[in-house]
């Protein structure tokens, strides 16, 4: 992870301020959101909020907080994971958001239905079925009934309540969750979308749930606040999986979700510098900057090629950090989301930062059991 003197990029680079909107990031740098599971009743205490802020002290600009979950009885599976709803959690994330800002941060909620990756049965609301546009899991078989016009309404109005919370208790913005299976995503993949009235077919009717959801939070916190989206063309057990085939396709359905009023793409890939499609270098954050305009966090095992869990070929391919800051300047995306790295090693950026990089702290799977 070591600079060449020619190289005009660096990772000062990384630790310069960034403007959206109303709001600005003291550095480029961002905390991934993971979910942790430490908030019993999903209430965040102390220690949740102490875990945030000691990312925040250490050079994170924007920290995205672990998935908070919006009031529908089966929007999760984890009585453990924090909710966005009701006066003990949101007076813990006040909390949250209060250490986080002492520490020089900014940070956004990420709002989260888990749709049919939850299973029935699950706690906190056993009774509840699972829910997902044609009750299909991820192997597009049939667990439940597809969704009624009835609870798509209920469900695009709990995620913008929630973001109406995040704003009335001072987060800095939110991001919907719209990749990796879950709920929203759900919508968009013709895999587990085969409805047959306004929220299926081709693609863009497939979007119609994402772009009333963004319509719907944007109607309750204003033209100002920050809408972010994190996107993935991969799904959990399925990394081929793809919403688009070519860039032609995924610039429709980021049209549709700019029009409904995203400032701010977050695009999930497991190697933010792997080729999103044949013929171009560009990766898809790449892409997704260039399709919009807007901004766009790249995130995939930056941070882990000094990392002997990423052991071998994939290892060897990685860019390193002279690579993803040679992207960066040449304005491939704008800002840069660390997962495990920082959930290894609190202080992973200001080492970067003041060059202490011997003292990096590789991930270890005992970092996933505990709030440091």
């Amino acid at each position: 992870m070591s600079h060449t003197q020619d190289n005009k990029y660096s990772a000062q680079d990384l630790f310069q301020p960034y403007t959206i909107k109303h709001l600005t990031l003291p550095t480029r740098i961002v905390m991934s959101p993971m979910a942790r599971a430490f908030s019993p009743d999903g209430v965040p205490g102390p220690d949740v909020a102490a875990y945030y802020r000691r990312r925040a002290e250490n050079g994170v600009g924007l920290v995205i907080t672990e998935g908070a979950i919006i009031n529908h009885p089966a929007a999760t599976s984890e009585p453990r994971l924090p909710k966005l709803y009701g006066e003990a959690a949101l007076n813990g994330w006040a909390e949250v958001v209060r250490q986080v800002h002492e520490a020089g941060g900014k940070i956004f909620p990420q709002i989260v239905h888990m749709g049919m990756i939850r299973a029935n049965g699950s706690q906190p609301n056993p009774e509840a079925p699972s829910i997902g546009p044609s009750g299909l899991d991820l192997e597009g078989n049939q667990i439940n009934a597809p969704m009624t016009a009835e609870e798509i309404a209920g469900v695009i109005q709990a995620y913008a309540d929630a973001a109406l919370h995040a704003k009335e208790i001072g987060f800095d913005g939110i991001e919907l969750h719209g990749a990796h299976g879950f709920l929203i995503d759900q919508f968009f993949w013709e895999k587990t979308n085969r409805r047959t009235d306004r929220y299926g077919g081709d693609l863009l009717n497939r979007a119609r749930f994402a772009v009333e959801v963004v319509q719907a939070v944007r109607a309750a916190v204003g033209p100002e606040y920050p809408v972010a989206m994190r996107l993935s063309q991969w799904k959990m057990g399925d990394y081929q999986a793809k919403l688009a085939d070519s860039p032609e396709q995924l610039e429709l359905l980021l049209n549709a979700l700019v029009e409904a009023g995203v400032d701010i793409f977050h695009c999930s890939t497991r190697r933010f510098w792997e080729p999103e499609f044949a013929g171009s270098a560009f990766s898809f954050a790449g892409w997704v900057k260039k399709l919009t305009g807007k901004t766009t966090i790249t995130v995939g095992s930056v941070g882990m090629d000094n990392d002997p869990a990423e052991a071998g070929a994939e290892a060897e391919e990685h860019p390193g950090l002279e690579g993803l800051v040679e992207r960066l300047g040449l304005g491939e995306f704008d800002l840069v989301a660390v997962g495990r790295a920082l959930l290894g090693d609190p202080a992973w950026a200001a080492k970067i930062r003041d060059g202490r990089l011997s003292e990096l702290q590789p991930f270890t799977p005992e970092a996933v059991g505990t709030l440091n």
